[in-house]
Order: structure tokens, then C-alpha cells, then sequence
């Protein structure tokens, strides 16, 4: 399966009403449902600040979920390569999974590359309105590279990884992200405080 032309067009099957809603799963947590999309380049510190972050909720009783670019391609998205489909795919799975666990009442935290403008527009046209709140980790490209968590940037650079974002592919930065974020400027502890007000201020957690 690659890209989207082999997702199904059934036209016979309609969405399956229940008794219990999303209101009620929201109730009973104690908090409201919403997706944090974490964007950013490679190494910017996205999957960091979205577990130390998961921490910090789970402390305070929040349901959560973390869903890592690099674990969904494990199952949910291990039939799909890197071509411009195919990362389309992946993200469009990835916000099908996403809204079923809004659904359910979880507060979810994605961090993906996710790097073109219409890719986060097409997971946030997924989701209910106000549900989809995008934190842009702005670590610029010079400090992602000196990390070089996973070495990719080298490969890259030496010509072994065709197609990598910030190298030889495009990074769209968001134009209206719900919060920005310089994990060389700002520490763990300092992103994970601005994250929690801004879930305050958006009511999601009291």
C-alpha cells in the first residue's frame, strides 16, 4: 500500500453512532480530549519535550497517549517508504489514529518531522474544531545537526539519505502555531511549563 490512492472509496459504510460520546469519556477523565501536534526538524527535540511533557500530565491524573514518528512506522505505517505519498500517508493514518483517541477522551501528543504546511493542515481538517493544537519546536538547523541524535544528518550530508528534511528537502515552518519552542534557548523543565499553561488557557486541563 503507498500513498493515498489505495486508501478505500467504499460508498456503503456510514459512521456508527453510540451512547456514549465523546462528552461523556471527557467526564469521566476529568479533563478534555485534544491532539499536540509537535513539529520540527530532526533533532529539534520534539520527542523529548512530548515525553517529559506526558510525565508531567500523567503526575497531574491527564490520560494521555504519545504517538512518535518513528514507533508508528513499527506497525501502523510499516508498509510505507519516504516518497511525498507516502509520508502524506503516513501522517493522514496517523490523524485517523489520533481522532479515534480524541474520541476516546485522550489528550494526545504526536511528534512528527511532519515538515509541509498542507501535511499538518490535512491531520487538523481530521479532527473537531479547537482539538488540534500545533507546538512548532523552532530548534534551528545548525543545533540539530551538531546533536545528531541518530547520525542522519551526516548520512545526509554525505549523500546516503536522499530526501532528508532541512538538507535536501524543504521545512515549512507553521505561520500561526499555537506555541513556539527553542530547545536551545529554553530548558526541559521551562517547555514543559509553557505547554501545561497553554493547555490551561485553552481549557483542556484545569
Amino acid at each position: 500500500m503507498s500513498g493515498m490512492t489505495e486508501v478505500s472509496k467504499a460508498t456503503h459504510i456510514q459512521w456508527q453512532q453510540y451512547q456514549i460520546d465523546a462528552a461523556a469519556r471527557a467526564r469521566l477523565k476529568g479533563h478534555q480530549s485534544a491532539v499536540l501536534w509537535f513539529t520540527g526538524l530532526s533533532g529539534s527535540g520534539k520527542s523529548t519535550v512530548a515525553n517529559a511533557l506526558e510525565q508531567a500530565l500523567l503526575a497531574r491524573g491527564v490520560h494521555t497517549y504519545l504517538l512518535d514518528g518513528d514507533n508508528v512506522r513499527h506497525g501502523l505505517c510499516a508498509d510505507l517508504g519516504f516518497s511525498e505519498a507516502d509520508r502524506r500517508e503516513n501522517l493522514r493514518r496517523v490523524g485517523a489514529v489520533a481522532g479515534l483517541m480524541v474520541d476516546a477522551g485522550l489528550l494526545v501528543l504526536s511528534a512528527f518531522i511532519s515538515p509541509l504546511r498542507e501535511q499538518r493542515e490535512l491531520v487538523k481538517s481530521m479532527l473537531p474544531p479547537g482539538k488540534f493544537l500545533e507546538i512548532y519546536i523552532a530548534t534551528p538547523l545548525e543545533v540539530c545537526e551538531q546533536r545528531d541524535v541518530k547520525g542522519l544528518y551526516k548520512k545526509a550530508r554525505a549523500g546516503e539519505i536522499a530526501h532528508f528534511t532541512g538538507i535536501s528537502d524543504p521545512y515549512e515552518a507553521p505561520l500561526a502555531a499555537d506555541l513556539v519552542l527553542n530547545t536551545a534557548q529554553s530548558s526541559l523543565e521551562q517547555s514543559v511549563d509553557k505547554l501545561l499553561a497553554l493547555l490551561a488557557s485553552k481549557g483542556v486541563i484545569a
